[in-house]
């Protein structure tokens, strides 16, 4: 399954569990480790268990590797590594905290020879 195919399964999963404002970071210019980050959040802990644990029963069903659960215990913040893409469930004041669409957005731009 392709990176498009999965970020689409993983939108459906998160749908199904109501995920609150869930966006798609395209970091292929950014990063050689992912194609693809999914962020979203959830109202509570209970919330950001339940999607993530409709994330990996999906990609499960679709036979999608899981490379890497973290968090899942404890709710606050999963991270879920399908390879190509990488998906952050969080809670709202992590997701503030962290702001990660803020962080994959910058530009990394290299100095200028003349000013080294």
């Amino acid at each position: 399954m392709d990176s498009k195919a999965i970020t689409n399964l993983v939108f459906d999963a998160l749908e199904d569990v109501k995920a609150m404002a869930p966006v798609l970071l395209d970091v292929r210019e950014q990063t050689d480790i992912t194609d693809y980050m999914v962020v979203a959040s959830g109202a509570t802990n209970r919330q950001v268990k339940a999607l993530a644990a409709r994330v990996i029963a999906r990609s499960k069903a679709a036979q999608v590797t899981i490379i890497g659960i973290e968090g899942l215990e404890d709710g606050g913040w999963v991270l879920i590594d399908l390879g190509d893409v990488l998906v952050h469930v969080m809670l709202p004041d992590m997701r503030e905290l962290y702001d990660l669409e803020r962080l994959w957005s910058l530009v990394l731009v290299k100095p200028d020879e003349s000013h080294v």
